[in-house]
């Protein structure tokens, strides 16, 4: 079976893709980086291992422009937000050539374990690909009370200590945007908090400018976080964004029975309406 860079030099060589996104060796044993090969001399430095943990779908959107069709590496959790992109018309179907990774888990440390997501996965191979670097690795059924014991946790808590358990966590943003930059699915070419006119959000570091930024963000990505933990990977000062993220799918998937990034032909709730939507809140 052909290796990803294989794959990756026959794509350019015959002109079926422009470009192709994945990864390459970084600078330091145990680290990788994006490599954006042009030709298929540049593609023999693909590789594919435990350490290649970025989201490269990253790449499909913001302001990078690549010339198309585009052919990306995707593991089984980043071919889930190349679904919401198709879903959202920020993409075409036809104009990404998808090389498909089959992973058993990513690690950012020598010789460490696997990250938590990875032991929650249920997509070890891309449910959408146009061919596939490996062999398919079975699915194994996740228990949902499990993946979603982290923030059990928080919602136990009595009411007064979990808004202070938050307030000590968004006290701590320095507003460096990393985790909306890391982001695939914050694609606006202008975002909420760099409107001056009017202002939303107080855009500098601040008690109640930070509670609104995290909120809002976590709002806009209600039914359509894929759950890549890019975003709380990206934070350098650790704050657990993934929860807010998972609070968002936990009730989308109680009330609407849905999961993001699964159906290129479903609509995601919050962006469709049906005469059975339950509308008790609005009585």
């Amino acid at each position: 079976m052909a290796t990803p860079n294989q794959i990756a030099k026959e794509l350019l060589e015959s002109g079926k893709v422009a470009v192709v996104v994945g990864y390459a060796n970084g600078t330091v044993p145990g680290k990788t980086q994006t490599l954006i090969a042009r030709t298929a001399q540049q593609a023999e430095k693909f590789i594919f291992n435990k350490y290649c943990i970025n989201n490269l779908t990253v790449y499909l959107t913001k302001s990078y422009k690549l010339p198309k069709p585009i052919g990306i590496f995707v593991k089984g959790c980043d071919a889930k937000t190349i679904v919401g992109l198709i879903q959202e018309h920020q993409i075409n179907r036809e104009d990404v050539y998808i090389i498909g990774l089959p992973c058993d888990g990513v690690t950012e440390q020598v010789n460490g374990d696997v990250l938590g997501k990875c032991r929650m996965c249920a997509v070890h191979t891309p449910k959408i690909y146009d061919v596939l670097a490996g062999e398919a690795i079975t699915e194994v059924p996740v228990d949902l009370n499990k993946r979603f014991a982290r923030l059990d946790m928080i919602e136990k808590m009595p009411v007064e200590e979990r808004w202070n358990f938050w307030m000590k966590e968004f006290d701590k943003c320095v507003r460096c945007y990393a985790c909306r930059q890391v982001c695939p699915l914050c694609y606006c070419e202008q975002c909420i908090v760099d409107k001056t006119q009017p202002r939303w959000i107080e855009s500098s570091p601040h008690p109640v400018g930070n509670l609104s930024w995290h909120f809002i963000r976590a709002f806009h990505l209600a039914g359509r976080c894929i759950g890549c933990g890019e975003c709380e990977r990206a934070c350098h000062q650790n704050i657990p964004l993934g929860l807010l993220n998972m609070k968002m799918a936990k009730e989308i998937f109680e009330e609407y029975g849905y999961v993001a990034g699964v159906d290129p032909e479903a609509k995601p709730p919050l962006t469709d309406y049906k005469m059975e939507d339950d509308e008790h809140f609005i009585r």
